[in-house]
C-alpha cells in the first residue's frame, strides 16, 4: 500500500466550506475543507446510494452528501441523517478517510499516514495546477527532470513542478513560483507552461 504523500490539489483552490474531487492511485477522492479551515480527503462515494461526496455540501464541520443530506463528521463517521433526526447513526456507517496534509501551499495525501510530513519548499508559492493527457514520465523529461519533484524553469522563471500520476496515462501538474514574481514574469509562466502542455500532450498523441 503506497505510504508517500501525492500532491493532489493546491490549497487555494479548496477553500473553507467547499469540496472537490480528486485523485490518488485509483482510488477517486472528495478533498474538502471544513469551516474553521481543516482539510480532509475521503473516498468520493456516499455509503448510502453512492453518490459523490465532492458533489456535497459542507456546514460546520460536516460534509454532507447532496443527494440525501446525510452528513458525516470527523473519522468519516455519520452523524446526521435528516429522514430520521433523532436517530443516532451506528458507528459502521463511515467514508473511507485518506491522510491529507497542507505544505507550501499544497494538499498532499496518501492512503495511510506516511513516517514524514509532506515537503517544504521555502521561497516559492502555490500558482496554478493543471491536467496534462501525457504520462508522468513524459512530463517529467519535458520539464528536463525525473520523478515527481522537478525544479527548473519555464518562460524564464524558476519554478517547483509537482508531479501528480493520474489514470488512463494522464498527469497532474502543480507548479509553485518565487515569492513576489511580477505579473508579467507569471504572465510568461502561464504562457511557457500551456506551450509546454501542448507539446508533451502532441508527443504523446504521436506514440499512441
Amino acid at each position: 500500500m503506497p505510504t508517500d504523500w501525492t500532491p493532489a490539489a493546491l490549497s487555494d483552490d479548496i477553500p473553507a466550506a467547499s469540496a472537490a474531487p480528486g485523485q490518488l492511485g485509483a482510488h477517486d477522492l472528495a478533498i474538502w475543507r471544513s469551516a474553521s479551515g481543516r482539510i480532509a480527503a475521503w473516498a468520493d462515494r456516499c455509503p448510502h446510494r453512492g453518490m459523490r461526496l465532492s458533489h456535497g455540501f459542507v456546514r460546520g464541520e460536516r460534509l454532507s452528501c447532496i443527494y440525501h443530506g446525510w452528513g458525516y463528521g470527523e473519522g468519516g463517521r455519520c452523524v446526521r441523517i435528516p429522514a430520521h433526526p433523532e436517530l443516532t447513526p451506528p458507528d459502521a456507517i463511515r467514508v473511507p478517510v485518506f491522510s491529507a496534509a497542507e505544505a507550501s501551499g499544497v494538499i498532499w495525501v496518501a492512503e495511510e499516514a506516511p513516517d514524514s510530513p509532506p515537503p517544504e519548499f521555502p521561497g516559492v508559492v502555490a500558482f496554478r495546477s493543471l491536467q496534462v493527457s501525457a504520462a508522468p514520465e513524459a512530463l517529467a523529461t519535458a520539464l528536463g527532470g525525473t520523478g515527481t519533484v522537478i525544479k527548473t524553469a519555464l518562460g524564464g522563471t524558476n519554478v517547483v513542478a509537482l508531479i501528480q500520476p493520474l489514470r488512463d496515462g494522464a498527469a497532474g501538474l502543480h507548479l509553485l513560483a518565487p515569492e513576489g514574481c511580477d505579473p508579467a514574469a507569471l504572465d510568461a509562466l502561464s504562457a511557457a507552461v500551456e506551450a509546454l502542455r501542448r507539446r508533451v500532450e502532441a508527443a504523446q498523441e504521436m506514440t499512441a
